[in-house]
């Protein structure tokens, strides 16, 4: 008979696996020597073996899913249960009682994995919706449109939820979208109404501007375009492609008013060189005058240069700003002296300036008697006091002096 620890082969070739329970017949060795018929079973064994230890690599590897690893290990725990090989079968059993316990594990935490990602998928998916609800009052119309798109679209690719609570969400999403783009539509509609009165209210400018712009009353017309234009812009923009047509239309009969106002200026002021030269020889005049000595001979002769002046007539436009400067220029000198004369002979003002200058005087003269009787006293300090008054006084008397000396005699 053949044994080892683990199992033997009897003298009529039947094989027993020791177990804690007893020896188990496993099988038949009627081939040749029973070692040989041993070591064939333990080789059998040595084979599970190995089975158990791909399997525990492929769990500890997360290769494999729960329910394929229990599978398998109920295929091996049948071939462990009811051998067919002689070896450790306890420790078999024990490593599969493990691996039960490491597949449930597993079990646990992908269950608690996949109830992560659906609470995260419901915090995404609130989200989206809380978002989405913002922007259902937004005017941002391109922008807001195109998020709207996003969020559909990151929604689609979000893990599932509960159908019950994902059906509430969604219906959420869609009443927002669905009042946005309501909003949208009824404001482009609005939009495009406006454009199209815009576009009846610039024919009817663009026919006023028309009937205007072969008119030669340049004054009159160059503020009625002023005023069309000022109403063009009210009006708004007409529908795309139409505005540039229109303003087109507009800008053509507005050149062609101004192009034939500017021509008629430039022809008018080629025939006013003579003015311009003679005001040039006025203003040259005009300003010999200054300084001004004498502002009643000034005044005269001013007069004069004025009412030749306003013979004369236009000078070119262009000229006509710098030219009327210089004029104004020498009349405001004569102006200036005029009334700086005026103000050093006005009686009252020299009357003024002599009852301060008097006043001033008595006051000195009775603070002067008050420090004299301090001073005989002994009072330092009231003599201080009245000096300082004294000192003010005076100051204020030199003012009043120079004043009274602007006055002409």
């Amino acid at each position: 008979m053949s044994e080892q620890p683990w199992g033997r082969v009897d003298d009529a070739g039947a094989v027993f696996v020791r177990t804690a329970d007893g020896e188990h017949k496993v099988g038949e060795w009627l081939a040749g020597d029973r070692s040989e018929g041993l070591a064939y079973y333990q080789r059998r064994y040595a084979s599970l073996t190995v089975d158990v230890d791909l399997l525990e690599h492929r769990l500890k590897d997360a290769g494999l899913a729960p329910d394929e690893a229990m599978a398998k290990i109920g295929k091996l725990r049948t071939q462990v249960d009811d051998p067919t090989c002689v070896g450790d079968l306890s420790a078999l059993r024990a490593r599969l009682d493990a691996l039960v316990a490491a597949v449930d594990q597993q079990r646990s935490a992908r269950e608690a994995e996949r109830t992560a990602s659906r609470e995260r998928a419901k915090a995404l998916r609130e989200d989206l919706v809380t978002e989405a609800e913002g922007l259902a009052d937004s005017t941002h119309w391109k922008a807001s449109g195109e998020r709207f798109r996003a969020i559909v679209e990151e929604w689609k690719h979000l893990p599932h939820v509960e159908r019950s609570f994902e059906q509430q969400l969604w219906k959420r999403l869609s009443h927002a979208r669905a009042a946005f783009e309501k909003r949208r539509r009824a404001w482009f509609a609005e939009r495009d109404a406006k454009r199209e009165e815009a576009a009846v209210v610039k024919e009817k400018l663009i026919k006023e501007a028309e009937g205007i712009a072969e008119s030669t009353d340049w004054t009159a017309t160059a503020a009625q375009f002023r005023g069309l234009m000022t109403r063009w812009k009210a009006a708004g923009q007409a529908p795309r492609g139409a505005d540039d047509e229109l303003w087109q239309r507009f800008k053509a009969a507005q050149d062609r008013f101004f192009a034939a106002r500017s021509a008629a200026f430039t022809e008018r002021d080629a025939g006013l060189a003579d003015n311009l030269a003679a005001k040039l020889a006025l203003a040259t005049e005009a300003e010999k005058l200054l300084p001004v000595q004498d502002p009643a001979a000034a005044r005269a002769a001013l007069r004069k240069i004025q009412d030749k002046w306003a013979e004369i007539g236009h000078v070119p436009r262009s000229d006509r700003d710098a030219i009327e400067k210089r004029l104004q220029a020498v009349e405001q000198a004569v102006r200036d002296t005029e009334e700086t004369r005026w103000r050093r002979s006005n009686p009252e003002a020299r009357a003024r300036a002599t009852a301060t200058l008097e006043q001033l005087t008595k006051s000195i003269g009775k603070l002067e008697k008050q420090l004299s009787a301090a001073q005989e006293k002994g009072d330092t300090s009231g003599a201080k006091k009245t000096q300082e008054a004294i000192d003010a006084r005076r100051e204020w008397m030199a003012q009043a002096e120079q004043s009274l000396a602007e006055f002409s005699p």
